[in-house]
């Protein structure tokens, strides 16, 4: 079952794209604007809307952490913004200043992908905020681009109908001609990767103007060259498919077409599950949470919808823990310091930072601002938090706020995620997420197979090395004072 939430309606022309992070909702319309709004109770944020492109919001993302939201538009910029105040971070502008249809970003964030009209895509590395390369990759207009969850490769579909494969040099791995006749509208990698023997195996779903949404297998054998394989066509809508998006766990993809219609489907085995119709126009844009049973649908209505799917009982639970984090609002950082914090703004925090599991321990040893500014590894276990992952993104947490305060400048994802330490030897894993070698290896080898991000079975044991990761930190520690 999947039923209709929230209804937003603060868009004042047709809405083009929408994102979620693990907190945060964003919308992008043509009216110029990005509006932001908290998944708690889907109410606007104070410093929303956000207002910056001289023309309309074609498509927005958020970083791996949720720290940033990046969107582009047709004045030739993206613009990163910061999730937290709403301020400006970066505006990143096409070298040849061409309109852009679509971004996307790495799953580490190190890379942000733009793809323009005149044919080009832009290749940024995100944390020095420079560009790597501008290439032409097709002749028509770019208007769909995702990097796989490994972070090696990225997809691109082109108003011509195909749909390229590329490496992070930008050097094509495959062509996949006519994908979609009259043009490819959307294309997003499934969140996880399978490996069978020495064989990756990836899912990609693409939509286009032919009324179809298409699954391909992408897979690559050790030295050989990619192969794409298409899994299933699905021809439930009876217009052009304009949006699509995977669930986080890949088992559901979803689907908005110009029938006004939302289908949402089983990505295994391609029956059609549900069908949604309370748009009114259009329908452009579909986005799945990351960590909720929540749908983000976006019409030439104006309105987005969220859909909860679902019996409703992951949905109420969730609007308990969010009950319990209403109240007393978290002091902004701006105007108290952490050393400041009382007992009661500690936990507070914890809420905000959807760390609500660790009030009860926090509440027994009378954790305040000094306290909590001291846990390290060792301290953390002490107070009974076994989870590696838990503590890991608790002090991930804390570090930000010490960040804050200092002025320190070290980008969040060129940390290891279980020791918050710099990475010497980044690795990706299945979740998608890097890590150290040696810390996620020592993982590996305990007793648990699940991912330090997200508590989810890991599919496999296999780590990629991510070299441009590696790249990105080896040139922020030459052009700083580290």
């Amino acid at each position: 079952m999947v039923s209709l939430i929230y209804s937003l309606r603060h868009h004042t022309d047709e809405v083009s794209c929408c994102a979620f992070s693990p907190s945060l909702l964003a919308t992008g319309s043509i009216d110029k604007t990005l509006r932001v709004y908290n998944t708690a109770d889907f109410s606007e944020l104070p410093f929303s809307p956000l207002l910056g492109h001289g023309y309309g919001v074609h498509s927005c993302c958020f970083s791996s952490c949720g720290s940033y939201l990046l969107s582009c538009s047709t004045d030739g910029s993206t613009i990163v913004w910061s999730s937290e105040t709403g301020e400006k971070s970066a505006v990143l502008q096409h070298p040849g200043r061409s309109p852009l249809r679509v971004c996307a970003l790495s799953p580490d964030s190190s890379l942000l992908l733009a793809g323009a009209c005149d044919g080009t895509v832009a290749l940024w590395d995100l944390p020095s905020k420079t560009i790597r390369r501008c290439s032409a990759v097709s002749e028509a207009s770019i208007v769909a681009c995702c990097f796989s969850p490994c972070g090696q490769m990225f997809v691109t579909g082109c108003t011509y109908g195909d749909l390229k494969l590329w490496d992070a040099d930008i050097s094509l791995l495959h062509a996949e001609k006519d994908a979609h006749d009259l043009g490819v509208t959307c294309c997003k990698f499934a969140p996880q990767f399978k490996v069978d023997g020495c064989c990756v195996e990836i899912r990609l779903a693409s939509c286009g103007q032919d009324s179809q949404l298409k699954i391909w297998i992408v897979s690559q054998r050790e030295g050989a060259a990619c192969v794409v394989k298409l899994l299933h066509a699905l021809t439930s809508q009876s217009a052009p498919v304009l949006s699509c998006a995977f669930s986080f766990d890949g088992e559901l993809v979803v689907s908005g077409s110009v029938d006004k219609s939302v289908a949402v489907y089983d990505a295994s085995r391609g029956t059609l599950l549900h069908t949604l119709t309370q748009h009114d126009r259009y329908v452009t844009a579909v986005a799945l949470s990351p960590t909720m049973p929540w749908i983000a649908t976006g019409s030439m209505d104006r309105t987005v919808n969220v859909w909860r799917i679902g019996d409703g009982d992951i949905g109420a639970a969730a609007e308990s823990r969010q009950a319990v984090c209403q109240g007393r609002k978290l002091p902004g950082h701006s105007r108290l310091l952490l050393a400041d914090w009382s007992e009661e703004d500690v936990q507070t925090w914890l809420c905000e930072e959807g760390l609500e599991e660790l009030i009860s321990v926090f509440k027994v040893n009378n954790m305040d601002g000094p306290e909590l500014s001291q846990l390290d590894k060792e301290t953390s276990a002490e107070l009974g938090i076994d989870s590696v992952g838990l503590r890991g993104r608790l002090l991930r947490k804390i570090e930000a706020l010490k960040a804050e305060e200092s002025g320190s400048e070290t980008p969040d994802e060129f940390l290891c995620p279980i020791t918050r330490e710099l990475m010497k030897e980044p690795v990706i894993a299945a979740d998608g997420y890097s890590y150290e070698r040696e810390s996620i290896e020592s993982w590996i080898r305990g007793k648990t197979k699940t991912s330090p991000m997200t508590n989810l079975p890991l599919q496999t044991t296999l780590l990629t090395p991510n070299r441009s990761l590696k790249m990105a930190i080896a040139r922020w520690k030459s052009s700083s004072s580290f």
